[in-house]
This record gives structure tokens, sequence and C-alpha cells, in this order.
């Protein structure tokens, strides 16, 4: 086992984790027949963790986030968050999307206050926390403008934001830069670190982006192809806070390169 890696066998749920999936597998019925998007997958995600999950295209990864966020029952196995089953969306989970879906006909802070709203938390409050939240974000001084004034960027910022209004213990977050060009994907990696860091929720967020899991997390999970279960568990043991000088560092480009030679792995082996 190369340095870096942990036993993918014992990615499954410690006493102290506050997600965990176990033994979870998720079967689509459909017209053409059945298709396994999960098979016996286990993961779980510490307290204040950053956990990001990568694997081949249809491998699953956001089907795992929609059982994380209750929004998909899986055929076997069990998800469990602070020691309760999942089986309904909650309001201790957000969820940061692939694209921003901000309401076009709603200000930014108006958006941000969506789940506050759903929720019925007190109006008041929740105020206060989203002017706080786009604080955090860089974003105060556009409270009042609509989506379509802002950049693909700032909406994502808005979009995490929002996420974050219900202060959730477990944020989940689909490929939230795919859409972004290389340049703002990067800024937006140093911006979501930094809020992270401020705020130490948990999280689980899904990338096609080596480079990006390796800056962000605390342990990069690499699925196989579907059926998708766990194949490697591995910590990144890098300082923070990252800068872009990480990414030129020696230690930083032998993680992604370890990442790489797996994935050829994987594709040689499917």
């Amino acid at each position: 086992m190369m340095p870096g890696h942990s036993n993918p066998a014992a990615a499954g749920a410690p006493a102290a984790a506050l997600v965990s999936a176990h033994d979870l597998s998720v079967v689509f019925q459909g017209t053409r027949g059945t298709v396994t998007a999960l098979q016996d997958l286990s993961l779980s995600v510490q307290p204040g963790e950053f956990v990001s999950v990568i694997g081949p295209s249809g491998c699953g990864k956001s089907t795992l986030t929609r059982v994380f966020s209750g929004l998909l029952r899986p055929t076997k196995g069990s998800a469990m968050l602070k020691g309760t089953k999942i089986d309904r969306p909650r309001g201790d989970v957000g969820m940061v999307f692939q694209q921003a879906n901000l309401l076009p006909w709603k200000s930014v802070l108006d958006n941000v206050l969506v789940p506050a709203r759903a929720l019925r938390q007190n109006v008041g409050q929740a105020r206060e926390a989203a002017m706080d939240l786009l604080r955090l974000v860089g974003l105060e001084r556009f409270a009042h403008n609509y989506p379509s004034e802002l950049s693909g960027g700032m909406q994502q910022r808005v979009g995490i934001a929002r996420g974050l209004i219900h202060n959730p213990d477990l944020l989940l977050m689909d490929e939230p830069f795919s859409a972004l060009d290389t340049m703002t994907r990067d800024h937006m990696s140093l911006e979501l670190q930094r809020i992270w860091m401020a705020r130490k929720t948990s999280a689980l967020f899904i990338t096609h982006s080596i480079p990006e899991a390796v800056f962000l997390s605390d342990r990069v999970v690499v699925m196989s192809a579907r059926p998708g279960t766990i194949v490697e568990d591995i910590k990144i043991d890098l300082p923070r806070p990252r800068t872009l000088d990480t990414m030129a560092s020696p230690e930083f480009s032998e993680y992604c390169n370890m990442l790489r030679r797996l994935f050829e792995k994987l594709v040689h082996f499917n």
C-alpha cells in the first residue's frame, strides 16, 4: 500500500463518525432492467472533516449524495447521521449543487434565506445569519442584487451561503465548480477552504478534478466504476491553510500522481 493510503476496509463507521454508510447498495429499476449504482459501499466522515469523493463518470457519486441528503433510500444497508438513520430530508444537512440554481426573481439575500424559510426558522435571526454568511463569502454588498447580475463564481458563493444558512452538521457538495473555468475554479477552491476553515462544518465534496480534491481535502475517497464501491481512502497530509504555492509543491504533485496512477489501474481493469 502506497504512503498516504488507508485501508478501504477501514472506511466504515468508527464510533465518532458524524455521518456514515455501511454496506450501502442502491439498485434502480428501469424499463430495460435493473441498474446497480452502488454496491456494498462503506464510508464515514468525522466531525469537522473535509472528505472528497472521486471516481469514474457514472460510478454513483451523485447517488451517494442523494442517499446522505435523505432524498433517496438505499436498497440495502444504511446511512446514519449523528447516530440516527437517514430516511428522509433533514434540516441538519446542507446541499450545494453543480449549478447554483438560484431563483432569478429573488435577491441574493432572499435566495440565501430560502432554506431558512422552508424550515420555518425565525426570519429575523435568519436574516442576520444570512448577512453574516454573505460577509463570509465576500458578497455582502451584493445582498440586494439579483442572480443575473452576478458572475458564475459569485453565484456559486451564494449557493454555498445558502447551503450553510441553517447551520447544518453536514454540507454535501455535488461538483459545485464543474461549470466554471480553470482560473475561477482555483479561486473558488481557495474561497471554499477559507469558508470551511471558518465554519468547520463536516463536508462531503464530489468532484472529477484530482487537484481540486487534493487541495481541499483531509481525505480523498476513490470509487470504482459502476457499481460504485470504495477502493481507496487516502489521507492528505498537507498543512493548512493551503495556497496556490501548495499546488506547486512536490508533496502535492505526489498525491495527484498517486491518484492518477490509481485511475489508470481502474480504467485498465474496467
